[in-house]
Parts: C-alpha cells; structure tokens; sequence
C-alpha cells in the first residue's frame, strides 16, 4: 500500500471509528450487524485494509448513516482509490497477483477457479514467492512485501461468516515450481485447509472431461466482481452480465469436480508421487 493510500485508508478508518462509537456499538456488535468479520472492522478502522464499496456500504447501514455523513465515508474511500491510482503510476504497475488479494479481502463469498496456477489464498509463502518472481521486471524488494501481504490476508480464510469455495483441475496440484519438497509442503498446507468449515476444495481429476475447456483462471468476489486472471495482469470487472456469465461457468466447473474424501486421496496420492521425485529441481 503506497504512502498517499495508506494515510488516507487511515483518514476513513479513524472516521468510521467514531462513527461507531457515536453510535455506541462495538467492534463485534457492528461486525455482526453489518454481516463482516470482526477482524474486518478491526483492519479498516486501523487504516490497515480499505472495504470495498460493498462492505462500505454494509457498515454505514449498520451504522445507521443519515445520507449526507453515508456521501462522506463514500467520499473518502473515493480518495483512498484515487491515491491508490497514484501510487501506481508513481511506483509502476501493482505486482499481478495482488489484485486479487485485494478483491478477496473484503468480500464474504469467495469462487476461485484455476487450471495452471493455485488460488492466491491457497498458495503457501514459497510457493508465492515464485509467483511473484515469474512477474516481469519483479525486484526482490517487491517480491518480499507482495508475499508477506498475501501470507496476511489469507487470514480471511479462517474467519466466520465467510466461504470460500475453489476448483482445481488436477494440472494444477502437477505443475510445480521449485523442488518436490516445496510442493510438498504446498500439498500438506491444502489438506489442512479442506478441512476447514468456511472451505470447500474441489479438484477436477485428469480422468473426467472438463465442461468448458479452460482458458485461464479467475476469481468471483461476492456476485459482484469478478477477477479475471492472465500471465501477467489482473482485470476487475463489476459488469452483472459478465459476472453472470463467470458465475455459470464456474458452476459448470464445480459440479465436474470431487469434494471431501476423493479430494483428500488425490492429494496424497500426488504427495505420494512427488516424493518419489527425491531432490530434483527444474532446470
């Protein structure tokens, strides 16, 4: 987060704080009403996660905003994506990969769908870190911040009030970067996270025939975006049509997958190959 954003993400946070305790509710309580995590209220107050409009909108209903002081708050997340569009014309374009943390964050239904890569909010710190590394003109500097900002956003896995459902095809668990022990590791880390009750993990095997032949990945926030995800850049549309259409897709895409205990014996039988690769490394 630039400098200009991250001192405006405070400006709205330190607003919406005394908004909440003007109207004497508590984190929790206005969490609950707004229908958001606590950590979200948390996060945005501290200036530490600027809310979509989305769930802009949710706290200042919960909050009970006449329209005029609504306008305000709308206002200064206004200012805060303006300064965000100046840090990135100042400092280069995000690193790719980072917008989709940023749609996820905020958003309380989450559909991910990836046929080459792994989804961000699966994806374990060295796995990532090749991810961002593979990004043209991506320095070590910017490497290590895009990484610790997606190990902490995946925070929003394990937070209630949230699901998070994603689909693999099995390409995905057997293109590796790395050596055999990080996919290992990465493997290890999807088992524990399908076992989450606020994650369904779907993967589609290499023995049923996909319904649509994959393109390329995305992500839908919410029914109200959607991330469509390319080699090198990251696209944000909010058009319903558009997002209409992923959402079908992706349906079409979970109901080839298998859930549950199918998943977990995929996952250790290509643990089970990837150890017998011993200490290979790409080339």
């Amino acid at each position: 987060m630039g400098s200009e954003r991250r001192e405006r993400a405070k400006v709205l946070g330190a607003r919406l704080r005394v908004l909440r305790a003007e109207a004497g509710l508590t984190g929790a309580a206005l969490a609950q009403r707004a229908g958001v995590g606590q950590p979200t209220v948390s996060k945005v107050e501290t200036g530490r996660m600027v809310p979509s409009a989305e769930v802009l909108d949710r706290l200042s209903r919960a909050l009970g905003l006449d329209e005029s002081t609504a306008g305000e708050v709308r206002e200064l997340l206004a200012a805060v994506e303006a300064a965000s569009d100046s840090d990135q014309q100042a400092s280069g374009a995000t690193p790719a990969g980072m917008t989709v943390d940023e749609e996820v964050r905020s958003a309380q239904l989450v559909r991910s769908f990836q046929c080459v890569v792994l989804p961000a909010m699966l994806q374990s710190a060295e796995y990532a870190r090749h991810v961002f590394e593979s990004a043209p003109a991506a320095t070590p500097e910017e490497v290590g911040k895009a990484v610790a900002a997606r190990v902490e956003r995946q925070g929003v896995l394990y937070e209630p009030g949230r699901e998070s459902v994603f689909v693999l095809t099995e390409a995905v668990l057997r293109t590796w970067p790395g050596t055999p022990a990080l996919m290992l590791a990465q493997l290890d880390r999807l088992l524990a996270v399908e076992s989450l009750s606020t994650v369904r993990l779907g993967v589609i095997p290499w023995r049923r025939p996909v319904p649509v032949l994959p393109r390329h990945g995305f992500t839908l926030c919410d029914r109200r975006a959607v991330v469509v995800e390319t080699f090198s850049s990251e696209r944000v549309s909010g058009d319903a049509d558009e997002v209409a259409s992923y959402e079908e897709t992706f349906d079409r895409f979970e109901q080839a997958a298998v859930f549950g205990g199918e998943v977990r014996e995929l996952l250790l039988r290509v643990m089970k190959e990837f150890r017998g690769l011993g200490d290979a490394v790409t080339p």
